[in-house]
């Protein structure tokens, strides 16, 4: 199956969209920073078989506007909105990872309507953490701008489907393989959350919910406890073998738990039943 591209856009800032199709519940899928949507290329296929699925670029990344002028988590969570409603997507679960996953949560909360589900993929409530967007500055500026080769970007990624997934985020221009987004917008992104913690977002949540981790992911053991003792309604599982980017290190254990988990949300009912109701 392939995907159709969409572009969504709103107060000027472009987004692109991969709709994979499918019946069934909607599933937006959310990348997190410095990514893009064909991250989740291997998840949305299998997904589509039961599930329509749309994955985002978003503002600063991808195929979306490069240097949109604002970055807040407001602007992230008014585009989720955007592509929600001018896909015509009807209660759809969102599936975030790390950033993505914290977009996720940010609009399931502000618009309790809007989602039927929750997935946070290596994503929390967090802590304010100051030194945040100096790190990741850090970490991007270790980048090679350009790479040399794309092999040579799938190796400085980690090899494997990890590496081939952030080596396709890449683009080729002038002799070399460049990142398709910009610093400072990647770390202006990171402002609010360096400021601020999501709790109150978190327990105002309304939709089922299922927290993701990798078994040796970045989120502490003890921000994830207290997110479930916040919310014991709220499904939890840890994947082994699996460290931040579990849909790309680990995706058909991932997919077995969105697929348990969209099964619930649709109470046990088919595709064909579902977008009968709809009608």
């Amino acid at each position: 199956m392939t995907w159709t591209e969409h572009i969504v856009e709103r107060d000027g800032v472009r987004l692109s969209c991969r709709d994979w199709g499918g019946p069934g519940t909607p599933v937006v899928l959310l990348h997190g920073l410095a990514g893009h949507a064909g991250e989740w290329d291997a998840v949305a296929r299998s997904l589509s078989r039961r599930h329509r699925v749309v994955a985002v670029d978003q503002r600063g990344h991808g195929a979306a506007t490069r240097r949109p002028g604002d970055v807040s988590r407001t602007a992230y969570v008014a585009d989720v909105v955007a592509v929600v409603e001018q896909l015509d997507l009807h209660r759809p679960v969102l599936v975030g990872q790390s950033l993505g996953g914290h977009t996720a949560m940010l609009t399931a909360a502000a618009h309790p309507a809007l989602p039927g589900g929750l997935v946070l993929v290596e994503a929390g409530a967090g802590s304010p953490s100051p030194d945040l967007p100096t790190a990741i500055g850090a970490a991007l500026d270790a980048w090679p701008k350009p790479f040399p080769s794309r092999g040579a970007a799938v190796e400085f990624f980690g090899g494997g489907a990890v590496g081939e997934a952030w080596a396709g985020g890449l683009e080729e221009r002038d002799g070399g393989w460049w990142p398709r987004f910009e610093w400072d917008v990647m770390v202006g992104s990171l402002a609010e959350l360096a400021r601020r913690s999501s709790w109150d977002e978190w327990t105002s949540i309304t939709c089922p919910a299922l927290v993701v981790l990798g078994q040796s992911g970045v989120i502490p053991r003890e921000e994830a406890e207290t997110m479930l003792r916040l919310r014991p309604e709220t499904e939890a599982m840890s994947i082994p073998a699996a460290g931040h980017d579990v849909h790309l290190e680990q995706p058909d254990p991932l997919c077995r738990a969105l697929y348990g988990f969209l099964d619930q949300v649709d109470g046990g009912r088919s595709p064909e039943e579902l977008e009968q109701q709809r009608r």
